[in-house]
């Protein structure tokens, strides 16, 4: 507000006194209700309104938002982020923007605010098929941890020292120092919850429905990232994946040894 941000009374309120709308929302059903529901963006949008929407949905419903707000002539352009909180409070994400070369210019002062890095990945859908694919590999890299680190402490090892050595030798990676820690601290919670997240798991699998290539990686960690969903798991982090090889392995990761 100190800088002069005041507060719209709805998306069409909102949307009238724009050129330039930036939407980040939880996923397509609150978009959707944003654009087109009671009071929604396209009850005030003049013509020409540039939305960029850098919420994470499923690449169809971005081509089919932009197809549906193209007969407005309204502008519609994916742009999904990457960088847990702390970068999106300190204005260094990653963002990937979907949409005409054109457009992509135009929104670019706007998204070098919020964001370090600005890709832009073609046509409206590559935005989201792009974050996809940078969270599956993060994924699997979880995974990897999930199932090492209980085999690590069955096989006699400290989990303390496990964690100095995933967070500083070559096993070092994003995942390792931001989940490594919690694992053995026993906290699961605080980050994006599995069933949330499941969305680009999802992208990732229509995007390659149609190859005949195997993908035996990909394929074990959805497997094991639905098998901790179905153990109850989904609300909590991806970290909860090493739930299930505490399970099959009959052991439990803990540096303070209290169990929960």
């Amino acid at each position: 507000m100190k800088l002069g941000a005041r507060a719209a009374k709805s998306p069409a309120d909102l949307a009238s006194q724009v050129s330039k709308l930036f939407m980040c929302l939880p996923f397509t059903p609150e978009v959707d209700l944003a654009l087109f529901g009671p009071c929604g963006v396209t009850e005030g949008a003049e013509k020409g309104l540039m939305i960029v929407d850098t919420s994470t949905i499923y690449v169809g419903d971005a081509v089919d938002f932009q197809t549906r707000l193209s007969a407005l002539d309204i502008i519609y352009s994916d742009c999904p982020i990457s960088g847990m909180p702390f970068r999106a409070k300190d204005g260094t994400l990653t963002m990937m923007f979907g949409g005409q070369k054109e457009h992509y210019e135009q929104a670019k002062p706007y998204l070098e605010m919020m964001g370090a890095f600005i890709l832009h990945c073609g046509d409206c859908g590559k935005g989201q098929m792009m974050k996809a694919f940078n969270n599956v590999v993060y994924d699997i890299n979880i995974a990897a941890i999930s199932e090492l680190l209980p085999t690590a402490v069955k096989a006699g090892l400290d989990p303390s020292l496990l964690e100095q050595l995933f967070t500083t030798g070559s096993s070092r990676s994003f995942a390792s120092e931001h989940f490594v820690p919690r694992m053995v601290q026993r906290q699961f919670t605080g980050d994006y919850a599995m069933q949330g997240a499941y969305k680009d798991i999802i992208n990732v699998q229509q995007a390659t429905s149609d190859f005949s290539d195997e993908t035996p990686m990909f394929d074990a960690m959805v497997e094991i990232y639905e098998k901790a969903m179905d153990m109850g798991f989904g609300k909590e982090s991806k970290s909860a994946m090493l739930k299930v090889f505490e399970k099959n392995f009959g052991v439990f990761v803990s540096k303070t040894n209290e169990k929960e």
